[in-house]
């Protein structure tokens, strides 16, 4: 069984202790709603180090839209029975917690955060950035473990740790999709039937289109909101939405 850690200074005590000291630590942060995606990344963490630790925590400074951070499913007692056998501990902390200064420091990347996702998310990836670095302070695991669903955030995630010099491997993840090849995402709770069968031409229309521009075309056209198509570092990058329901994803080219 985990154990479950909602006070900080209580984790950091077991950090210390035998239990970990010496042994490798895997870390896999999320903001819960947890499904067969992340389950792959702990199952992954899991065959790789020693001890496993799970963060669960919906982080408000990466939610533009308030409207949206209170929609963010909240199903803690299906997410520890998800985990459970797969890792040692499971980090549920207070925001206050991680935030004692109430956001007033925070890490700021020009590059690459301004486009795509940053560019229809002001503040968006300042906010990820931040409590990333916050998790990974916390944790202080020798390996820690991403999706490759959320690219850009990956990229950034990976620039972040070397920049600040972090003893730490970001372990990029493939997408785990259904059969029809939609993403698995924790917004897809979200999705109406009706929705949720539409949205599969999402990946097959980045897929099968010849171009970035033709790909925006084709989603408009299946009724899809764009926001942006764009292809880049040998990646097509999409974000739609969906019947008021955000959904983003990548393909390779």
């Amino acid at each position: 069984m985990s154990r479950v850690f909602s006070d900080l200074s209580a984790w950091r005590a077991a950090r210390g202790n035998e239990d970990y000291a010496g042994k490798s630590v895997g870390f896999v942060p999320t903001m819960g709603a947890l499904h067969a995606g992340h389950r792959s990344l702990l199952e992954r963490a899991r065959r790789e180090n020693e001890r496993v630790v799970l963060s669960i925590f919906v982080n408000p400074t990466q939610f533009n839209d308030p409207g949206d951070l209170e929609k963010y499913p909240r199903t803690l007692e299906h997410d520890l029975a998800l985990a459970d056998g797969l890792c040692d501990a499971v980090l549920v902390p207070p925001a206050e917690q991680l935030y004692p200064d109430n956001y007033r420091f925070r890490v700021t990347e020009w590059e690459l955060s301004p486009r795509f996702e940053g560019a229809h998310r002001p503040g968006h990836f300042e906010g990820v950035l931040t409590v990333v670095l916050k998790l990974l302070l916390v944790v202080d695991p020798h390996r820690a473990y991403f999706g490759e669903k959320d690219w850009q955030q990956l990229q950034l995630v990976r620039d972040l740790a070397k920049a600040f010099l972090l003893p730490v491997e970001i372990v990029p993840c493939p997408t785990v999709r259904e059969p029809d090849g939609f993403a698995l995402s924790s917004r897809n709770a979200r999705l109406s039937p009706d929705a949720r069968a539409r949205a599969a031409r999402f990946p097959k229309i980045l897929r099968e289109s010849p171009d970035a521009k033709a790909a925006e075309r084709a989603l408009a056209a299946a009724g899809f909101s764009v926001d942006y198509v764009a292809d880049h570092g040998g990646v097509r990058l999409g974000a739609v939405q969906c019947d008021g329901v955000r959904l983003i994803d990548n393909v390779r080219l």
